[in-house]
């Protein structure tokens, strides 16, 4: 029984805690001032907001590798009437679907191979994975970041 105990605990200790990120940490600090507070450009000179994709600001290098917890919603790509098996993470609700859509490095491409449930993808969630600072261009958006998608989890604001 001891043995039992001992291989469980240490199961539980080889599983890595994942870094938290917030969508600003997905933009390089030096350019943070360029983004409201939603993440997006801010508003230019004469005030329209753009059509199209801005592509303003770059992605974070430095987090290439590292397996992460993020918060966001989710603009399906693949998948059936289960469950989705690739998808889009943004920050906000309507990101995508409202033109234009925000700049790649607040947009993570998420590949979720066993498959998310789909009732589970409507609300505000947070997806656990392996992030990489790789461009992945979709008919949707461009992404700046990709996460091969290891869990989801419920969203908790605490």
């Amino acid at each position: 029984m001891f043995l039992c105990m001992a291989l469980s605990s240490a199961s539980a200790w080889s599983v890595p805690k994942p870094q938290t990120l917030d969508w600003m940490d997905l933009i390089p600090k030096k350019e943070r001032h360029q983004f409201d507070q939603q993440g997006m450009p801010a508003v230019n000179h004469n005030g329209n907001t753009p059509a199209k994709q801005s592509h303003v600001g770059d992605v974070r290098p430095d987090l290439d590798g590292k397996f992460v917890k993020i918060p966001g919603f989710v603009i399906p790509l693949e998948g059936d009437d289960q469950t989705i098996t690739e998808f889009l993470l943004v920050p906000y609700f309507g990101a995508c679907i409202h033109v234009p859509p925000p700049p790649p490095n607040q947009i993570i491409y998420v590949k979720f191979p066993k498959g998310a449930p789909v009732q589970e993808l409507w609300d505000i969630i947070y997806v656990v994975g392996k992030l990489r600072a790789e461009p992945v261009s979709s008919d949707v958006a461009d992404a700046g970041y990709k996460i091969e998608g290891s869990r989801i989890e419920p969203y908790d604001d605490q």
